[in-house]
């Protein structure tokens, strides 16, 4: 099966941060950051692997600075790496305020199962990173997937 670049896959949203997407500090909701990751790495791994796709964990969301009611929030995600039928996406969120100023708000890594119309998981190409940031991305989400595997172990133990 040949790959696809990580730029076929990039995905950007820019929308504005309105009142009913913040709290009563005029921050937005940690929920409806949440909601837009995970909307745009649906459609980043929809993109590489040209399929349906269910979202299987998100694996952390590290919220690094708040986006503020009236700033310009842009949400970007790209596949990472790929196994079977398993994408990573590296999703990251950035906030600009009326100055122009622009933050990093939040990153996360999500995963993305490709799945056929009855709902079954099908197989998926393999991701081919060009930039620096891309292969270091890549490079690393080994780690990353066997971090998964272990705790998805962990967690079939509490039950």
């Amino acid at each position: 099966m040949n790959g696809f670049s990580v730029s076929a896959s990039r995905t950007v949203k820019t929308l504005l941060v309105l009142p009913s997407d913040t709290n009563s500090y005029g921050t937005i909701f940690g929920g409806q950051v949440l909601a837009l990751i995970d909307e745009v790495a649906a459609i980043a791994a929809m993109r590489h692997c040209k399929q349906l796709v269910v979202t299987a964990s998100i694996d952390s969301v590290d919220f690094l600075s708040p986006a503020r009611l009236g700033d310009i929030l842009t949400v970007e995600a790209f596949v990472t790496w790929t196994g079977n039928t398993s994408m990573e996406v590296y999703a990251e969120v950035i906030s600009e305020n009326r100055a122009g100023e622009k933050n990093l708000t939040t990153t996360s890594f999500v995963t993305m199962v490709a799945i056929d119309k009855e709902g079954k998981p099908v197989a998926v190409p393999p991701v081919i990173p060009e930039t620096d940031k891309e292969k270091r991305l890549h490079q690393s989400a080994v780690q990353r997937r066997q971090e998964r595997v272990e705790r998805k172990k962990r967690q079939a133990d509490w039950r």
